[in-house]
């Protein structure tokens, strides 16, 4: 099968701060991956190289046998761990930008799902609650035709009951092959949907594991969790 990520030996700091340390990852396509850890572990740094919005690494990242660049981009969906979505604009005004910056976006589809979730395609994203403002921009990502699914945090906060519906839509809607990678610390949430997980401790990778393989060996990736950052922070 076909490796969507390659990540060898990527290294990144702020000043005397190491926030990745000597990263290596193969991750093959058609796969839902956890990408587990701590706020500050690094999670959201490695997104941002994989997704292009950092490049003063050391390393090499490739995203569908590329660097990040416009090629990547254009294989990538990626939702941000905060709103991207000017105050002013609407549920309609959203999907036209969308429509005009992504050639794999369909519109018909996101206009669908904005009714079918009771959302308002005439509401300012600046009225909406935090759990409406979080369905808006991942039916956005998720009504493209991407490779790539990269989701930071998509799950925090919103309550349980907005997380079992914000789950729901990513596994309905991601193109078929592709692969989702979730940014998450809400393990107990996800598992059941995950097919490997990831977990990130100081900087480096500390766990890369079938999850499959780890429940015929008796064990829960929530165990793994606790044990890792117990001894590790």
């Amino acid at each position: 099968m076909k490796e969507i990520i390659q990540i060898r030996n990527l290294s990144k700091s702020y000043g005397h701060k190491v926030v990745l340390n000597g990263i290596d990852l193969y991750l093959e396509e058609n796969q839902i991956i956890g990408l587990l850890g701590p706020n500050g572990c690094g999670k959201t740094t490695l997104i941002k190289t994989m997704t292009g919005l950092i490049k003063d690494y050391e390393g090499h990242v490739f995203i569908d046998g590329e660097e990040p660049g416009v090629h990547t981009k254009s294989v990538i969906a990626y939702l941000p761990e905060k709103s991207y979505l000017p105050d002013w604009m609407r549920p309609k005004d959203a999907i036209k930008y969308f429509s005009d910056f992504y050639a794999d976006f369909d519109p018909a589809k996101a206009e669908q799902m904005v009714k079918d979730f009771g959302l308002d395609m005439k509401q300012k994203i600046k009225t909406m609650s935090k759990g409406q403002q979080e369905k808006i921009s991942l039916i956005l990502v998720m009504c493209r035709r991407a490779k790539l699914y990269i989701l930071d945090e998509p799950l925090g906060g919103v309550d349980p009951a907005a997380r079992e519906a914000i789950l729901d839509l990513i596994l309905k809607n991601y193109t078929e092959n592709a692969t989702v990678l979730m940014s998450t610390h809400l393990i107990h949430d996800i598992e059941p949907v995950l097919d490997r997980a990831l977990m990130i401790s100081k900087g480096k990778l500390v766990l890369n594991a079938d999850v499959k393989q780890l429940k015929e060996e008796g064990k829960t990736v929530e165990d793994i969790f606790k044990e890792v950052f117990a001894y590790a922070w």
